[in-house]
């Protein structure tokens, strides 16, 4: 810890990487229900309530490794962080109508609760536990998803999809799709916990064929009409209690969803919540593709901080949520980038959602045909015409294109996420990966590619991207050394699916599903793990496909909403997200990060090495 090449400056201690078993709470369901008489658990007497509230965890693991910084009574030294309570609320009033299904919380300053603690390690160890890779980049570049996971800035493993799947299904509108039971433990239907939790309705599934039986529909003509313009949603995205959604020449709209499991209303997903009078909840573009919020947290920037909470301390040089948080960001194909101030659905005033555009951004046309957006801390990177390019957004109403990867690497690209310090690009002829160490001089990863015939859209898990590969089906991609890619396996079910358009997976107890829009055939779920399946431990399971549950969608299945962060407590350029449980605790901000990885601005790799006599050969002598 005291070596100069690896720990200077780092306020590093012994624990800080030499620890034993750290365990994680990965989210947690508080579920609230009147009219039931349970006594008081605590030391208030003997008085009972007539409210219930079950907590009820769903994964504990020790798969995972994070540092972060302390609170400030130890001086804010580099400690391990585990993920802490990750919670949900869903709210049951006296005549079973859930109020509120599966709603997140935010702290008081505006962070996500699903929160995040600094944790002091049950035992220490001076060997065996960890070596140089698990927190620097590794020489032979197959770390990049650890290092992710060991900054915090997660891995899509944890990502909670919940009771509802959202699907855009085009000119047919979007659609909530029920795929678990309602009781905890919350199965998947169809899945390894189905069959073991609940053998009756598990049997009545197999027996209907596996096929989902419980959908909200919303068309695309049920919004407000805009004259001459078509509904059809080819992108969404929610979001606390919104959802939002590009649809073509409709443009970008945002639908209230607050209702969706409460039987009390007979329209669950409505476009004015108040009335088309008190509210706008879309903005009119000539032809939108897609839309991305910067995190599926719901943190709002506009909340007070208070200097004596130590919440707002992340950032090198400023306090609080970064701006770049309160816009939604859409793509359009003729307007390239739109911004707009999404701030105001987070505030509680029900008043004052009147959406408008905040920018348009596309200069020279430079942004024409604009296909799909991901943001990674402050940039955004789009593909579009030109291929990838890169715009930095740390002040959003000021953006700059900072880097461009196009033809003759990239052809025709459709989509692309960013996993630490590589992009994922879907084109004509499959994944392409591109270095984004420094975003603003990306570099084409020459011979980085797993062909494809078709690659529509790519989500990145751990050390596997999963594409949406058409008639192929689902494809997996080992992405552990990110500059070799390789197919890993396709997956059609036995030819049922061929017309694969997304997929986006999520974590329910300790199983991991993956949700398909398989074009015509709709809905399709996946699941990937189970602790009946080979390898289901350790970081990176493998992942052994079997469909479980289908449904058959009113329009094309297109798109899928993107899971609850679960793993994420700050962003690609150091900007918190989730709450910290100890004063002054936090994640790493961007210089503290580069330090882990960089030196003297070029990037820094260690070997894999473990014993006391192999350090100091490659680091040399501790200091005196």
């Amino acid at each position: 810890a005291e070596n100069e090449l690896a720990h200077s400056n780092s306020s590093m201690t012994c624990y800080s990487c030499h620890t034993s078993w750290l365990p994680s709470c990965f989210g947690c369901h508080l579920k609230m229900q009147a009219n039931q008489q349970r006594p008081m658990l605590h030391n208030e007497g003997e008085q009972e309530l007539r409210n219930w509230t079950s907590y009820n965890f769903q994964t504990l693991r020790d798969d995972v490794f994070m540092l972060g910084r302390d609170g400030s009574v130890t001086g804010r030294r580099i400690a391990p962080v585990r993920s802490a309570c990750a919670v949900l609320v869903s709210s049951q009033n006296a005549n079973r109508e859930w109020i509120y299904s599966q709603q997140q919380t935010v702290s008081a300053e505006g962070y996500s609760g699903q929160a995040f603690s600094s944790c002091f390690p049950h035992t220490v160890r001076g060997r065996e536990t960890k070596g140089c890779t698990d927190c620097h980049v590794s020489r032979n570049n197959d770390n990049n998803a650890l290092m992710a996971q060991l900054l915090m800035q997660g891995t899509n493993f944890y990502n909670f999809i919940g009771r509802y799947v959202w699907v855009g299904e085009g000119k047919g509108g979007l659609e909530a799709i029920v795929a678990t039971e309602r009781d905890e433990p919350q199965a998947v239907k169809g899945s390894y916990l189905h069959q073991l939790a609940y053998p009756d309705e598990y049997k009545k599934h197999q027996e209907a064929g596996g096929v989902l039986n419980e959908a909200y529909h919303h068309a695309a003509s049920d919004a407000i009409p805009l004259p001459g313009r078509n509904e059809e949603v080819l992108s969404l995205q929610v979001r606390g209690e919104y959802l939002y959604t590009a649809n073509g020449a409709g443009g970008f709209r945002v639908y209230d969803v607050a209702n969706i499991d409460q039987k009390a209303f007979s329209e669950r997903v409505i476009t004015a919540p108040v009335s088309p009078l008190g509210q706008r909840f879309y903005v009119k573009t000539r032809y939108a593709t897609a839309v991305a919020s910067p995190s599926t947290l719901a943190v709002d920037p506009t909340r007070r901080h208070l200097p004596e909470n130590e919440e707002a301390n992340n950032r090198d040089d400023k306090q609080g949520i970064h701006p770049l948080y309160a816009y939604i960001y859409v793509t359009d194909k003729y307007e390239g980038l739109i911004l707009v101030l999404a701030a105001t659905l987070l505030d509680g005033n029900p008043t004052n959602n009147f959406l408008k555009r905040a920018l348009t951004f596309n200069p020279n046309g430079m942004l024409n045909g604009a296909t799909n957006i991901t943001i990674a801390g402050t940039h955004a990177y789009i593909t579009c015409d030109r291929g990838l390019v890169i715009v930095n957004i740390d002040d959003p109403l000021k953006p700059r294109i900072v880097g461009e990867v196009g033809p003759p690497f990239i052809k025709n690209p459709r989509a692309v996420q960013v996993q630490f310090r590589y992009a994922f690009v879907c084109d004509a002829e499959g994944v392409k990966v591109v270095d984004v160490t420094r975003p603003e001089n990306p570099k084409a990863v020459s011979g980085a590619i797993a062909p494809l015939a078709e690659a529509n859209n790519i989500y990145l898990v751990r050390t596997h991207a999963y594409v949406a590969a058409g008639k192929q089906g689902l494809a997996i991609i080992d992405i552990e050394q990110p500059e070799k890619p390789r197919l890993y396996q396709t997956y059609n079910a036995g030819g049922a699916m061929n017309d694969v358009r997304d997929v986006k997976l999520g974590m329910t107890n300790v199983s991991l599903f993956a949700y398909v829009a398989d074009g015509k055939n709709g809905l399709r779920v996946v699941q990937l793990t189970s602790p009946d399946t080979p390898g289901s431990g350790g970081f990176s399971p493998t992942p052994v496909p079997r469909l479980i549950a289908s449904y058959h969608t009113h329009g094309p299945a297109l798109a899928i909403s993107e899971g609850l962060d679960r793993d994420r407590a700050v962003d690609e350029s150091g900007n918190q997200l989730a709450v910290f449980g100890r004063r002054g605790a936090r994640p790493m901000n961007l210089s503290e990060m580069l330090r882990m990885y960089m030196r003297n601005g070029e990037l820094f790799g260690v070997p894999e090495i473990k014993r006391d006599k192999d350090v100091v050969e490659f680091f040399g002598p501790p200091r005196k």
